[in-house]
């Protein structure tokens, strides 16, 4: 079943410093929508305003046209969240872990068997390398009912083949899910997006291709 999240008049400020102001977009079931912007524009603060963790001087969030209140997000399963720093125990190993988070057989398998698990299943969480966490947290979050994901920096220090595994996985979740990525590595973010923004001076900017991140004073051109 396709779903519609709608994010509209998201404001954060600390004090008098607006770090967010009337940021609205949609996410549909089938997109990948990337989220740009520098340390600091509001990136991690816009997915802590939807996830309910972070208060907001005000946003509205409506689920298949129905306004949501933000308290309400994580009691209903609506949305996933994958902050930048790891929610798994280090001292458990991987095989220990998956059950915890899959409850039936089915959503198991589809873990254990996954592309490049049978490596580290057997090591506990604090053994593996910031690429194989990142994955395993994807693909935990990933076996959830949750039809939107959220991930803060996935991509951040993973090595070449632990990235294109986890390229792979977005793509496949995003057949029933709608995700939202903000990372620094924009290569790897617009290989696998449809749709774009950057973040700036509290701001939305609309970015197509990496021209686009160019021209806004992003990245440069070298």
């Amino acid at each position: 079943m396709d779903h519609l999240l709608e994010i509209s008049g998201a404001y954060k400020s600390y004090g008098k410093k607006r770090i967010l102001e009337n940021i609205c977009f949609e996410l549909k079931t089938g997109d990948i929508l990337g989220v740009f912007g520098r340390n600091g524009s509001g990136k991690s603060s816009l997915l802590k305003m939807i996830f309910g963790t972070l208060p907001a001087n005000h946003i509205q969030i409506k689920f298949d046209s129905e306004i949501v209140e933000v308290d309400e997000i994580i009691p209903r399963q609506l949305i996933a969240y994958l902050p930048q720093d790891s929610y798994l125990p280090k001292s458990t190993k991987v095989r220990d872990i998956i059950p915890l988070f899959c409850d039936d057989e089915e959503k198991q398998n589809k873990v254990f068997y996954a592309a490049g698990v049978s490596e580290f299943d057997h090591l506990k969480v604090g053994q593996l390398s910031m690429g194989q966490l990142r994955y395993l947290e994807t693909l935990l979050l990933g076996s959830l009912d949750h039809p939107f994901i959220m991930l803060d920096e996935p991509f951040s220090m993973l090595e070449p083949l632990i990235k294109e595994l986890l390229k792979d996985l977005l793509r496949n979740l995003s057949k029933t899910k709608g995700i939202i990525i903000t990372d620094h590595y924009y290569h790897d973010v617009l290989d696998i997006t449809n749709t774009n923004f950057l973040l700036k001076d509290g701001h939305k900017v609309e970015i197509a291709e990496k021209m686009d991140l160019i021209n806004s004073g992003y990245i440069s051109s070298l």
